[in-house]
């Protein structure tokens, strides 16, 4: 019998209404981010689902429990706690048999939002092929995740610190529709645009909803990603990110970091070489993905 996720009390009553409900990830709270400011970014990011008509579920393991939707008390709590696991699909199971606490990745996040039937997931950028994958194979899980569970993601793209055009190769080989909103280029998580093409356009949130459901009735796995611009006056133009994480990435190799240690180091380095502008824009670009999100859910009622 499949496991289904504990349900909080706001996602329950949304449930039980048939209204619309956006997953949320939680390694942005554990991994991304100090305490307070990462409680504050969270309880914000909530708030602004909730303002656009959508109700939030953010997902996380709490003491072995898969959770779709945390309580107030539950999200502070986790937003101080030490030592939580970032968990994908290895070691969800686990992570879960164990009776330990875990921050869901995009990956662990679509399965669980899968199972409590949560169509829809906002976060900030997906995981991807990592620079130098020819060598150490370091490819995220969350892109065959797209290919075989049916959630719309919606995220500001692939992570920059990423081989991007990569990553874009491996999610058409895995049959997963890449759609910019709004304009064709494909953007650059922490920049507006890129030089790269994504595969699809589209410019409102019911033919997104639309696309969804045609795969569903095509009997196609997997789901979509929706790449949402950061908006303009938020962004930091890739001219002036592109050295600063060419820079990071250098260090990285420098210091022999590999694998999920990788990105929390880039994000930090980016942090300090931005003088935080990295962090504003990462927050402008979640907050964004939500309102979108929020749309899309509200048309698949």
């Amino acid at each position: 019998m499949t496991l289904v996720p504990v349900l909080s009390p706001e996602v329950a009553a949304a449930k039980q209404a048939g209204s619309a409900i956006v997953a949320l990830e939680s390694t942005i709270i554990t991994h991304g981010m100090p305490f307070p400011q990462n409680l504050k970014t969270a309880r914000r990011v909530e708030a602004e689902l909730r303002a656009a008509g959508a109700t939030p579920a953010t997902i996380a393991v709490i003491d072995g429990q898969l959770c779709a939707g945390l309580t107030d008390t539950q999200l502070e709590t986790l937003a101080q706690a030490q030592g939580v696991a970032k968990l994908s699909r290895a070691d969800l199971a686990a992570c879960m048999a164990l009776g330990h606490t875990g921050a869901t990745t995009v990956a662990a996040t679509m399965i669980a939002a899968h199972l409590a039937g949560i169509a829809v997931f906002a976060t900030g950028g997906i995981g991807g092929v990592h620079k130098g994958a020819e060598h150490s194979f370091d490819i995220s899980a969350d892109l065959r995740e797209l290919s075989q569970t049916p959630v719309t993601v919606v995220a500001a793209g692939a992570k920059a610190i990423l081989d991007v055009p990569k990553t874009l190769e491996v999610l058409e080989t895995y049959g997963v529709p890449v759609i910019a909103y709004g304009q064709q280029s494909f953007p650059a998580f922490w920049s507006a645009t890129s030089d790269l093409i994504a595969p699809l356009q589209m410019d409102d949130a019911a033919n997104i909803a639309a696309a969804h459901k045609m795969r569903a009735r095509l009997g196609l796995p997997g789901g979509q990603l929706v790449a949402n611009p950061i908006p303009i006056e938020a962004e930091i133009p890739q001219s002036v990110m592109a050295p600063v994480i060419a820079q990071a990435t250098a260090e990285a190799t420098a210091k022999g970091i590999s694998g999920k240690a990788v990105t929390p180091f880039l994000l930090q380095r980016i942090f300090d070489l931005t003088e935080g502008r990295s962090l504003d824009a990462n927050i402008a670009l979640v907050l964004n993905n939500a309102r979108l999100a929020a749309a899309i859910a509200r048309e698949l009622i």
